[in-house]
């Protein structure tokens, strides 16, 4: 793979990239993944395709610095505004000789920024043969401008740059703003000039020293400088010739030099691409932390739902739910005080009394069964509320969980009792027809009708809701221990003892995996927010796998 194409690789990796959860360094990292997508395409691909075109040289600095004026003064008349007014300059204005307008016009550089031969919005073009063949000079707007979109475009045109000319003034020199741009340019090691422009008369031989200090501690010691006095200006707003000589002779050779160009371009293109590499890092370490951050926020969900399960298998292991309507509406059906004399007698007799009670009176099975049915849905409705609480509480607390909060997500879904509702029944459904199947081969059963089977169907059930099932009976008992070991004798002597284990065991795993799967859709909101973030889990390894790209070519 050849540079070209790795660097076009990185930059549609980059451009992909989104860092859309608030996490601290997700800001930063958005606009670093912009701005360095935007050199590539502004800049280093299209300039190492031509590394012979001329060399681009943008005069950048903060308001006031003179900026305009100097390029006006360098060219020999008026090519962008100057003025009181800020922001001066609004559109960027290139000046280049004739024959290197064509590569400007036809957008090899900064091939997103409209081009213009006037005053407006884009790039304006203007022609002149002051401005030798190999070189053209670009003024830009400020990099502390008040208005955020010129501040955004200067330091996109300083980063198309092949030499910043960088402008400050006697007073704002040592103002944070240009500093941290400075440092931006040593660390992509750009070709660079300091130009102190606006000094005034005999404050060259303190403030030069100085600025020339401040470059040596920013690592930026061998910057080439140059000093602009203060002067009055020409009735074409132009500096004297003399002020700006040195300046402009030093841009000539660069431009009569194909050598000395060539040295400059390849300084920045060089330091510009050696950037990308930690550029890159950073961003996949962003983008890790993105990754992170959701499965981080997965594993709340899971937490909470997981516990929630728990909490209803719990309920259902501990009989929770035979309690209160459940307990007296089977209490009407079998009559505890039947069953508990029941066992101090033969099986036999209390189970077909058992039947007889039922046959022929329905009424009692659907109360008992609306009272399951009631008690399921509202113990299911309880955990789903206490795991959507718990996740949302957990979400808050994490930095990039709060704004993913939707309104209603922090409690259960408003169709909860709904679905529970049919799941209980489902469920129900599924003990009859275990029964009605366990018992297909029990003559007794057999020729029993249907409301015997319902009734064996819900003695299972009440088996199921509680550990107390399967531990002897004795006085000290709780009438409603009682009842629930009243019905599991009753099944042991239809089905035997191995069988009823095997059913109230079969039923309670049933009834789990409903309830997984209706706590499961709950949680599936929380899940369905987080895959609509726009986290990419894979992006980090993206990036580094491009970067490493470049890196090989």
């Amino acid at each position: 793979m050849g540079m070209t194409e790795a660097l076009n690789g990185l930059r549609d990796v980059l451009s992909a990239s989104a860092y859309p959860l608030n996490l601290p360094g997700a800001e930063t990292a958005r606009n670093l993944a912009k701005a360095t997508s935007g050199q590539l395409d502004d800049y280093l691909i299209p300039r190492l395709a031509r590394l012979d075109a001329p060399l681009l040289a943008v005069a950048g600095g903060s308001t006031g610095a003179g900026k305009s004026t100097l390029v006006n003064s360098i060219v020999g008349e008026a090519v962008s505004v100057a003025g009181a007014r800020r922001p001066t300059t609004r559109a960027p204005v290139l000046v280049c000789h004739p024959e290197d307008s064509r590569w400007f016009t036809e957008a090899n550089l900064l091939p997103k920024l409209t081009r213009t031969v006037t005053e407006g919005v884009g790039l304006r073009i203007v022609q002149s043969a002051a401005i030798p063949s190999g070189l053209a000079l670009l003024d830009a707007p400020d990099i502390d401008s008040v208005e955020e979109a010129n501040r955004v475009l200067a330091e996109q045109l300083l980063a198309a740059a092949d030499l910043w000319l960088f402008v400050t003034t006697a007073i704002r020199y040592a103002d944070a703003v240009p500093w941290e741009l400075l440092t931006d340019a040593r660390n992509r090691g750009t070709s660079l000039a300091i130009i102190l422009n606006r000094v005034p008369p005999g404050a060259a031989g303190e403030v030069a020293p100085h600025l020339t200090e401040m470059l040596a501690e920013h690592g930026l010691g061998s910057t080439r400088m140059f000093t602009v006095d203060e002067q009055q200006l020409s009735p074409d707003g132009l500096l004297p010739q003399r002020s700006v000589q040195e300046l402009k002779t030093w841009l000539d050779d660069l431009a009569q030099s194909a050598a000395e160009r060539a040295k400059v371009v390849r300084q920045t293109v060089d330091g510009a691409i050696k950037a990308l590499e930690p550029t890159a890092a950073r961003l996949a370490a962003e983008a890790d932390a993105q990754a992170e951050a959701v499965d981080s926020l997965k594993d709340s969900v899971g937490i909470a739902y997981r516990e929630a399960e728990l909490q209803v298998a719990q309920g259902v292991h501990d009989g929770v739910l035979f309690r209160g309507e459940v307990l007296a509406r089977w209490q009407e059906l079998a009559g505890t005080g039947e069953f508990m004399r029941g066992l101090q007698a033969t099986v036999g007799r209390w189970r077909d009394q058992l039947v007889s009670a039922i046959t022929g009176k329905p009424r009692p099975t659907e109360q008992l069964q609306s009272a399951l049915e009631s008690g399921l849905v509202t113990f299911v409705h309880g955990a789903a509320e206490d795991a959507a609480e718990k996740t949302a509480r957990a979400w808050r607390a994490h930095p990039a969980g709060a704004a993913l909060l939707r309104p209603g997500l922090s409690s259960a879904g408003k169709d909860i009792d709904e679905r529970a509702d049919r799941m209980v029944r489902d469920w129900q459904r599924a003990v009859l027809e275990l029964v009605r199947t366990e018992s297909s081969k029990k003559l007794y059963v057999a020729k029993a009708s249907a409301y015997a089977v319902n009734a064996l169907g819900f003695a299972l059930m009440i088996a199921v809701f509680a550990a107390t099932a399967f531990i002897p009976t004795g006085a000290e008992i709780a009438v409603g221990a009682g009842t629930t070991v009243a019905a599991q004798k009753l099944l042991e002597a239809i089905f035997g003892d191995e069988a009823v284990r095997r059913l109230a065991g079969t039923a309670r795993e049933d009834l789990l995996n409903r309830v997984h799967d209706v706590l499961g859709e709950e949680a599936q909101r929380f899940y369905d927010v987080l895959a609509s973030s726009g986290v990419d889990p894979a992006a980090g390894d993206r990036i580094r796998s491009a970067a490493q790209a470049v890196r090989i070519a």
